[in-house]
């Protein structure tokens, strides 16, 4: 526990302590002695409230543990499991393979779920052309065109690998670092650990893609668990952003009150719930109190940044058509880019509908369509603003997809199980290397065989990309202190770092 959070313990436990002292015993004292106590302990409290309050903003770290090579995080995530053959995984020798069984050798006895399991396993290719791109001539897929012109910029670690084989836990595990819910997200380690930027906005956002082309019918849902602070204090949660009306809830003053209104009301309820933190000590007041202040900014911060109308008409054309449709991956895109440009620390884009168990070449076509381009125009606009080096741009989904078929198979017609043996992740900027592969997998797409990358080194990197030591980063609850990488090993993957 580092001084900030033993300091801010120390001051609750006087706080509980000190008033269920008078609340139990105030009975056998003499009124103007209590009087006396209560009148000095409340002024006493009333300092250390205002200097919280005032500290609300900053970082639990006391400083970086090394230099920061990125100050701003924007996650891409794939819910669903997007295939890694069908897209980043080029596996050319399989088609000599079409509809052979998977050789024992190779599966190895590993676990499958309930939807293959006592299946034969038969070996379906992608039907997908792949070619090469950028200096160093990596393969893609015919699908991502886009992407192809911006690989330069590109880290493809195809070795990324998992515990979860269902995507409850598999999207849990990534995105708070453990199966189990209820613990704390990446964004908001970011937000606990270094504070915000900017006064005028959250420091963590969500947005969730509501168009997609691909599969409509197969989406899971998704949970605020996802973007939740957990065990940590709920002022580091994420924001989540509405594709339609209002986009925080609420964030209009309702009909016959003026902002001059809301600032008095706001003015009140921050008086009472002060009172109220001096009587009772609750730390999350305070959080409510800044929640509350920031809300009201918010009500002038959040209509400029979701005004689109003074991009260029070039930049709306370099996201693809779909930027004009609210809610849109596409648009997403832009506003993480104009979100990050306002110096929001974390923002975590999702986009869902990648769950092909069936007919998988139609419905991963539509998929990728709505993520290439904005994804290369992402970067590309984030490298002509000069914010690419320093902003850290990661793709992933919770896991792979088998190269076995999952239903029927034909050349044009497959599905693919979950597979968390190995799956395609990338990274961007924030000073990562651009143009290069990391990481082997086998003939089959099926085990790692070089350089494995599990998700814990993934979510390791990034914290290491922003200044922090994910295993000094921690927070005290139920005994332990509790970090987003657990007490299994982790390792940054150096050998992607610039």
């Amino acid at each position: 526990m580092n001084t900030s959070q033993n300091a801010a313990f120390q001051t609750l436990a006087n706080l509980s302590g000190r008033r269920q002292f008078l609340q139990q015993s105030g009975m056998g004292l003499g009124a103007t002695a209590l009087g006396s106590i209560v009148a000095r302990a409340n002024a006493n409290e009333a300092k250390s409230i205002d200097k919280q309050a005032t500290d609300l903003k900053a970082g639990e770290l006391e400083g970086l543990h090394f230099p920061a090579k990125a100050k701003r995080v924007i996650f891409l995530f794939m819910a669903g499991a997007p295939s890694q053959m069908d897209l980043f995984d080029y596996k050319p020798e399989l088609a000599k393979q079409f509809k052979q069984p998977l050789p024992p050798s190779v599966s190895n006895g590993q676990r499958v779920t309930a939807m293959t399991r006592g299946t034969k396993q038969i070996i379906a290719p992608s039907m997908f052309e792949f070619s090469r791109h950028g200096e160093n001539g990596i393969h893609l897929s015919e699908l991502l065109p886009h992407l192809g012109t911006v690989i330069d910029d590109i880290c493809l670690i195809r070795s990324t690998h998992t515990d979860a084989i269902n995507h409850d836990p598999g999207k849990t595990l990534f995105c708070t670092g453990s199966e189990i819910p209820g613990k704390a997200s990446l964004g908001s380690w970011l937000s606990y650990g270094l504070g915000r930027m900017n006064e005028n906005l959250p420091d963590f956002i969500v947005l969730n893609s509501a168009f997609w082309s691909g599969d409509k019918a197969n989406i899971q849902a998704l949970y605020s668990r996802l973007w939740g602070s957990g065990y940590l204090p709920s002022k580091h949660q994420g924001v989540s952003f509405q594709p339609s009306g209002d986009p925080v809830l609420f964030l209009s003053n309702p009909e016959g009150v003026n902002r001059e209104s809301r600032q008095k009301m706001l003015d009140l309820v921050t008086d009472l719930n002060r009172q109220h933190m001096q009587q009772i000590g609750d730390p999350e007041i305070l959080t409510t109190i800044a929640q509350q202040e920031m809300a009201f900014r918010m009500q002038a911060s959040v209509p400029e940044l979701t005004d689109l109308s003074q991009e260029t008409e070039d930049t709306l054309a370099m996201y693809g058509p779909e930027v004009h449709k609210s809610g849109s991956f596409a648009r997403n895109c832009l506003m993480a880019r104009r979100m990050v440009e306002r110096d929001v620390r974390f923002v975590q884009l999702f986009h869902r509908g990648w769950d092909h168990h069936s007919h998988l070449p139609k419905k991963i076509r539509g998929q990728a369509y709505d993520v290439d381009q904005p994804c290369a125009a992402l970067i590309r606009d984030l490298r002509q603003r000069g914010m690419l080096d320093d902003t850290l741009v990661v793709f992933a989904g919770e896991f792979g997809r088998t190269t076995y078929c999952q239903g029927k198979l034909t050349h044009k017609d497959y599905g693919r199980d979950h597979h968390p043996r190995c799956f395609t992740t990338w990274m961007a900027g924030g000073g990562v290397k651009g143009g290069i592969t990391h990481g082997v997998t086998d003939d089959f797409s099926y085990n790692v065989v070089e350089n494995p990358v599990h998700v814990r080194d993934f979510n390791a990197t990034i914290l290491h990309q922003l200044g922090i030591d994910h295993e000094r980063l921690t927070f005290p609850f139920l005994g332990l202190d509790q970090r987003l990488t657990g007490v299994e090993e982790a390792h940054v993957i150096h050998d992607i770092l610039a």
